[in-house]
């Protein structure tokens, strides 16, 4: 059975990081004003937050270092990413999780954090928040319901998430373990110790930046390493700023998806909010949900 973390109660402390990619203080200022004033938590802002190394948010070194110790930290009780970029791959093979394994505590993100959530999940069976990062509490944005929905996990709450239907659905109920994240990532882990399994389990992908023929390569490497064949149900999220060649595709980033999956016979759902973009709802990685893909709606629940 998957080990969930303990939930955080009003005085709690959140731990806020750069693992990967650097990001300013001025814009995570917002988020530590909302965790400590409008959510009742406090805040440990780690080293690396405001700190920039070319790309990174420190060296490989200072990155780890920094993420170890919230990890590490008794007082910690949940580690917010506040972006991901890319660096993760780079530190994830030395993470200590001796004492984490112990007491286990939330650690939050999307994008570059998919392979902190599938090392996670594979290796120690820990459950973590695919969710949103710092930026997204910006602009007043911290209201909206997908960045409340990190609030509402938080506390143990919960999840259902409804969804109008998308001409591309198939549809069905399914029950199993949640798994996933950002398809380059997923496809980067597979043959290495962060690979997840999706046998049973209802797997979710999303994507940000990509050419649409690298869509299509991704998913049939998912395809050719098994990762498509067995599962429960499949949630694509969004595939946001999808890029083109000279000689166009010829396909979307949904009709390639879809094409790749016609012979399975398991519930699929387009257009999850989950993505790069604002609207992306806190997902609990290698919990049990209940999928169910209707004419016009579509739920996800716990």
């Amino acid at each position: 059975m998957i080990t969930t973390p303990p939930y955080l109660q009003p005085g709690d402390i959140i731990g806020i990081v750069c693992p990967a990619g650097a990001m300013p203080v001025e814009k995570v200022s917002e988020c530590i004003r909302v965790l400590n004033e409008e959510w009742g938590f406090r805040t440990k802002v780690g080293s690396t937050v405001g700190k920039q190394y070319h790309y990174f948010s420190g060296t490989d070194e200072e990155r780890l270092n920094d993420l170890q110790q919230m990890l590490d930290d008794d007082e910690v009780k949940a580690v917010l990413c506040a972006r991901g970029g890319y660096g993760m791959t780079r530190i994830i093979d030395r993470i200590s999780f001796k004492k984490f394994r112990q007491s286990p505590k939330w650690v939050i993100g999307f994008s570059d954090l998919t392979v902190f959530h599938a090392h996670l999940y594979s290796n120690y069976y820990i459950s973590s928040f695919h969710a949103p990062m710092a930026g997204a509490f910006n602009d007043g944005c911290y209201t909206s319901i997908f960045v409340q929905s990190l609030r509402h996990a938080l506390k143990g709450e919960k999840a259902k998430y409804h969804r109008e239907g998308h001409e591309f659905n198939r549809k069905g109920e399914a029950i199993g373990e949640l798994v996933g994240g950002n398809l380059s990532l997923l496809t980067h882990l597979i043959g290495t110790e962060s690979d997840i399994k999706t046998r049973g389990r209802i797997l979710f992908l999303e994507d940000v930046g990509e050419y649409l023929y690298n869509i299509d390569r991704m998913m049939r490497q998912l395809e050719r390493a098994g990762k498509l064949s067995k599962l429960a149900g499949l949630v694509i999220g969004g595939f946001t700023e999808m890029k083109d060649t000279t000689q166009p595709f010829g396909q979307t980033a949904y009709e390639i998806i879809r094409d790749i999956v016609q012979d399975y016979d398991y519930p699929v759902c387009f257009g999850f909010p989950v993505s790069h973009d604002k609207e992306n709802y806190t997902l609990k990685i290698g919990a049990g949900y209940k999928l169910k893909v209707g004419k016009s709606k579509v739920i996800l629940e716990e």
